[in-house]
């Protein structure tokens, strides 16, 4: 396992994207879901490195209410998530209600099995949903688009051809021409500057370089 790759990968903020909301006792409560999570948890720490372990499960809560005889079942759990003997624990807790017995035990108790991993995964980072215990979510964003990306990266060009002397309507020129010869100015920079790992100045004079040619 990559250990600065799952550093880096746990320090990132949320993605609001994934954030999804549920009401209960009037009030709107933030969650991921638990796919989510374990793909995640697949994702940073690598499908064989890491291990969850349920024990602990309770039934606290058995019985039969109200004319249509439905059964509310309660369960807790803990569960012990394990990544290279780190061990991080969580309690959950999980109902289930059903006309059948059997049916109410199984939801209540995948539940709490879910709802402890997520807490336990909780405390590696943001990504996991420790972000959303902030009231103000400020570890909460959402992801920008491609074109967000690529449009950044041209003005962030701009402003070091700008830095080396040039004008805005020069810059313009240069990438016009760039692409008439058939090579897309945003790929061609940002492999200059991602895969040569330039920064944005030589990534420019690189473009113009290739505009020479």
């Amino acid at each position: 396992m990559d250990k600065d790759f799952v550093i880096r990968e746990l320090q990132k903020p949320l993605d609001a994207g994934v954030v999804k909301q549920r009401e209960q006792a009037g009030r709107s409560f933030s969650y991921i879901e638990s796919w989510w999570a374990i793909s995640e948890a697949n994702r940073i720490f690598g499908h064989l490195n890491w291990r969850r372990n349920t024990f602990g499960v309770n039934m606290v809560q058995c019985e039969q209410k109200g004319d249509k005889g439905m059964w509310y079942v309660s369960y807790t759990a803990t569960c012990t998530i394990n990544v290279e003997g780190v061990n991080r624990d969580g309690t959950g807790f999980g109902q289930g209600i059903d006309k059948d017995l059997g049916k109410a035990h199984e939801s209540a108790i995948k539940e709490a099995e879910s709802d402890a991993m997520k807490r336990a995964l909780m405390t590696f980072g943001n990504p996991f949903g420790l972000a959303l215990y902030d009231k103000e979510q400020r570890n909460v964003v959402s992801e920008p688009t491609p074109e967000d990306v690529r449009n950044k990266l041209m003005k962030d060009v701009a402003s070091a051809w700008k830095q080396m002397g040039g004008t805005g309507a020069g810059f313009k020129e240069l990438k016009a021409t760039l692409e008439k010869k058939g090579i897309d100015a945003y790929e061609f920079v940002h492999s200059a500057m991602l895969d040569q790992g330039l920064d944005s100045v030589l990534a420019i004079e690189n473009f113009a370089k290739e505009v020479g040619k």
